[in-house]
């Protein structure tokens, strides 16, 4: 889904939050993402090397070499989990969603800072702007389909702001030194611009979703929960399921589209375990570019998705166990909020505070879809 902020709050859960495109390149001015289907390098946390996203380079580099080491903090061997760094309850990771796959291979410390220590994290201009673009685009669908028209949804967006102001008070932070309001304007501007390109996309008025953010997770049988939140679900009268994800950013180049599709096969891939329906298309609809990217998935390749977030999942659990997480510095540590606490920039990681603990199993495969 990626359509609310991204990482607000740092939920453990998995849930989803709007975020970087994954596999795109950083753009100026939008939030930037991991790049999901870098070719796989040296695993980081000791086990098999797992897909990962930037350059490697110097953070492939052996446990205790140098100050990438640190991404351990003193690793208690037993009694209840303790208080994070963020005042929470740590728990252990229970269930992989895309962008926490995404912030793991992008940087495993990062996924340890967002995940275990649940660190906030400042909400931005463009996260928060593509939150604002997807609630106007879900709300849409609720008018007629003759009334689904581009004025219509420009309407919505002043309405969708106060809402999201509302629920989520930390996004009022983002204008609070705009005393003549002029940056708030041109940032709604911007997300004007975004919903008008939609309607040269793709036409409302003969679309009828048969789900718009929909819940969806399921455990697989090795025992791995997978969840995440999908933009929108098409299905035609002959049962053929689409899988329809909006982008506030630009379209990858085609060197990088693999790593752009890994969110959608990951979608794919938990709608066939459920429903044993290969969803028939994924499509990618990029705003920031006016580009549709599309792919029709076969079994065989979200059985190549499943491997891959297995041996991922098999990854986090020895990192959990073991309380390694490296750093890997890339072209994308200049977005991270957390640069003060990594060992690459000068910093100390805080305290781990998870006893070392063994990831569970389960088997069988059993989920929902739908709200909770």
């Amino acid at each position: 889904m990626e359509s609310s902020i991204e990482d607000a709050g740092a939920r453990s859960d998995g849930a989803e939050g709007t975020g970087p495109v994954a596999g795109a390149e950083p753009v100026a001015g939008e939030a930037a993402g991991p790049v999901a289907g870098a070719p796989a390098g040296p695993g980081s946390t000791g086990g098999p090397a797992v897909p990962q996203a930037g350059t490697g380079g110097a953070g492939d580099a052996p446990a205790g070499a140098g100050p990438r080491g640190a991404g351990r903090a003193a690793v208690s061997a037993g009694g209840p989990p303790a208080a994070s760094a963020a005042g929470r309850v740590a728990v252990a990771p229970t269930s992989l969603s895309p962008s926490r796959a995404g912030d793991f291979m992008q940087c495993p410390l990062l996924y340890r800072f967002r995940v275990i220590d649940r660190l906030p994290e400042r909400p931005s201009e463009a996260a928060t702007r593509g939150t604002l673009v997807h609630a106007v685009l879900e709300r849409l669908f609720d008018a007629p389909a003759g009334e689904r028209t581009a004025p219509r949804a420009k309407a919505l967006i002043a309405g969708q702001w106060d809402r999201l102001r509302e629920s989520r008070p930390e996004v009022g932070e983002l204008f609070a030194q705009d005393p003549d309001g002029e940056r708030l304007a041109r940032w709604m501007g911007e997300a004007e611009r975004l919903v008008e390109r939609w309607f040269t996309l793709e036409d409302p008025t003969r679309l009828e979703p048969a789900e718009r953010e929909l819940f969806v997770e399921t455990e697989l049988e090795s025992g791995l929960r997978l969840r995440g939140i999908i933009d929108r679900v098409d299905v035609a009268p002959t049962g053929e399921v689409r899988i329809v994800d909006y982008k506030t950013g630009r379209a990858p180049r085609p060197e990088y589209a693999e790593g752009a599709l890994f969110q959608m096969k990951f979608y794919a891939l938990v709608v066939w375990r459920l429903k044993r329906v290969v969803p028939r298309r994924l499509q990618l609809v990029y705003l920031g570019s006016g580009d549709v990217l599309t792919y029709d998935p076969v079994p065989a390749d979200l059985e190549r998705v499943e491997r891959k977030l297995l041996a991922l999942w098999e990854a986090i659990g020895r990192a959990t166990e073991t309380g390694e997480w490296r750093p890997r510095p890339t072209k994308l540590c200049g977005w991270c909020d957390h640069q003060s606490l990594c060992p690459e920039f000068g910093g100390t990681p805080p305290p781990y505070p998870l006893p070392l603990r063994a990831a569970g199993t389960g088997a069988g495969v059993r989920g929902r879809m739908g709200p909770d």
